[in-house]
C-alpha cells in the first residue's frame, strides 16, 4: 500500500532522515517510534508532502506522490495532529466539513457522514454547534479524528495524536481508537515517542534513531529478538509491562489447563493479551475467566494464567 524507498531529508549538514526504506501493507498500522529528533515526524510529513524530501521515492497505492499535486494528495490522506489543528473560529461541524467542502460534497451528504462519525466517536450531538475551546481535550481529539476520517481516505497519518491528553483520557481514547470499525479498513502510520502506546496500537513498529531505522518488526520481534543493544536498552525500562501487553492468550494456550465452562461472565479470545486478561480479573467478581480459540474453551484462574505466562517466558529462544 505504501512504499518508501531510500528516503532522505537533509538540512545542510544535518541528516534528519537518512536513506530509509520500508513498506506498509494494506490495513496495517505501522508505528514510527523514537526519541525527539530521531526523524519520525519528518518522515511522516514527507509522506503527504508537507515536507519535500531531499531524495528518495514514496509510493501510495502504486502511485508516486511526486506525480500528484500536494493539495490533491492531502485530500486523499487523512492527517491527525497532536494539538488537533482545529480552526478555533469554526464550529465543530464546520471543522469536520473542511475536506468534504473542498471535494464539493452536497450539504446532505456532509451532514449524514458527520452524524455517522460523531455517533461512532461518542461525541454529543450538540457539540457540532460549539467551538473547539468549549470541548474537553479528549473531545477535541475525537473531532480531529472525525475530520481526518470524514472523506473515508484509505490512508491515515497520525502525529502524536494522543500526546496532549492526560493519562486517564489518553488511555480511554486509545481504547476507543482500537475498537473503532472505521479504522479497520485504513492503512495507518502513526508517530509516537510513547513506547507503551506503540506496543498497544501497532501491528509493526519502526524504531528510529538519528535519522535511521534501527529495527522494524512486530512488537514481539522488537521485544524478544532485538536487532542490537540500542533496541534492547530502549525497551528495557518498561520490559515487564511490555511483555504482558505483547504476549497473547494464543501464545500461552498450550500451557493452560484443558477444559472449561462457557458460563463465566467474562469471555476472552486467543488474541487477548496477558495484560488485558489480568485487567479482566481485576474488573470482575468471579475468580475465573473463560477463554476461547477456534477449537476449544478453557476456564482459568489468575494463578493458572500467571503460571502459563512464566512457563512461556522460560521457553528456549529460537
Amino acid at each position: 500500500m505504501i512504499s518508501v524507498r531510500q528516503l532522505s531529508k537533509h538540512y545542510g549538514e544535518l541528516k534528519a532522515v537518512d536513506n530509509i526504506s520500508f513498506e506498509v501493507g494494506e490495513h496495517e498500522n505501522l508505528i514510527l517510534l523514537g526519541t525527539s529528533g530521531c526523524g519520525k515526524t519528518t518522515t511522516l510529513k514527507m509522506l503527504n508532502r508537507l515536507i519535500e524530501p531531499t531524495s528518495g521515492e514514496i509510493y501510495v497505492d502504486g502511485k508516486n506522490v511526486k506525480d500528484q499535486s500536494p493539495e490533491s494528495l492531502r485530500r486523499s490522506i487523512g492527517y491527525v495532529l497532536q494539538n488537533t489543528g482545529l480552526f478555533p473560529h469554526y464550529t465543530i461541524a464546520e471543522n469536520i466539513a473542511v475536506v468534504p467542502k473542498l471535494l464539493k460534497w452536497d450539504k446532505s451528504k456532509i451532514e449524514s457522514r458527520t452524524n455517522e462519525l460523531i455517533e461512532k466517536l461518542r461525541l454529543p450531538v450538540d457539540s457540532l454547534y460549539k467551538y473547539p475551546s468549549q470541548l474537553s481535550g479528549g473531545q477535541q481529539q475525537r473531532v480531529g479524528l472525525a475530520r481526518a476520517l470524514i472523506a473515508d481516505p484509505p490512508v491515515l497519518l497520525m502525529d502524536e495524536p494522543f500526546g496532549a491528553l492526560d493519562n486517564i483520557t489518553r488511555t480511554r481514547v486509545q481504547a476507543e481508537f482500537k475498537a473503532l470499525d472505521e479504522l479497520l479498513r485504513k492503512t495507518i502510520i502513526m508517530v509516537t515517542h510513547d513506547v507503551q502506546e506503540a506496543f498497544e496500537l501497532g501491528d509493526r513498529i519502526c524504531l528510529m534513531d538519528k535519522g535511521h531505522i534501527v529495527q522494524i518488526g512486530t512488537p514481539q520481534e522488537l521485544l524478544f529478538k532485538p536487532a542490537n543493544d540500542f533496541v534492547k536498552q530502549f525497551l528495557d525500562a518498561q520490559r515487564v509491562q511490555l511483555e504482558f501487553k505483547t504476549v497473547t492468550i494464543g501464545n500461552i494456550w498450550d500451557r493452560l489447563p484443558v477444559g472449561g465452562l462457557d458460563n463465566i461472565a467474562t469471555t476472552l479470545n486467543e488474541n487477548t493479551s496477558v495484560w488485558a486478561s489480568l485487567t479482566a480479573f481485576d474488573h470482575q467478581k468471579q475468580q475465573q475467566l473463560t477463554i476461547k480459540n477456534a477449537d476449544a474453551i478453557k476456564t482459568i484462574t489468575y494463578e493458572q494464567l500467571m503460571a502459563a505466562y512464566h512457563q512461556y517466558q522460560q521457553r528456549p529462544q529460537v
